[in-house]
């Protein structure tokens, strides 16, 4: 829950303080934090399917708690508590903004708009946000965990070669 309540908390203060201006450059060149808001997944990709991530990421937060219940390594405990702070927190955008929302007319629902605020090389990488980040750091690792034998009921598979 510290990746979702920071990725919420960190959305509110850019809209707050940021959005309708200019970027706010930190770094000429390599760091600032510009508002925009993202109808489709990464890299813009798909911003007429909103509906169809939105499902996505409830399935995706349906199958990490499902997942979790057999969760006895701290590692994995750790990956997916990446992943689903990460899923929740664009899952929350996606209900709740622009032009989502409950109380909007029925045609707006399940396709609110995720807010992205941090340009990294702006102009030449797309703009993210805290839920991104953890998303794809606990995808990462997950991938290290897997192909490594670690197991989310905390055994650890070993494979042998013959040589």
């Amino acid at each position: 829950m510290v990746i979702y309540g920071l990725d919420l908390f960190t959305k509110t203060l850019v809209l707050r303080t940021l959005e309708g201006r200019e970027p706010e450059v930190v770094i000429p060149g390599l760091l600032q934090f510009r508002v925009i808001f993202n109808s489709g997944a990464a890299f813009s990709i798909g911003t007429g399917m909103t509906f169809v991530f939105t499902l996505v990421a409830a399935g995706v937060v349906i199958a990490i708690i499902r997942t979790a219940r057999k969760l006895r390594s701290l590692p994995w405990a750790i990956t997916l508590g990446l992943m689903l702070g990460g899923a929740l927190g664009n899952l929350t955008d996606r209900l709740l903004r622009y032009p989502a929302g409950f109380g909007r007319p029925a045609s707006g629902q399940l396709q609110g708009h995720v807010v992205d605020f941090i340009e990294t090389f702006p102009g030449h990488f797309p703009v993210w946000n805290i839920a991104d980040s953890a998303i794809v750091c606990g995808g990462i690792v997950a991938v290290f965990l897997a192909w490594r034998g670690y197991q989310i009921d905390g055994t650890r598979e070993v494979t042998t070669k013959n040589v």
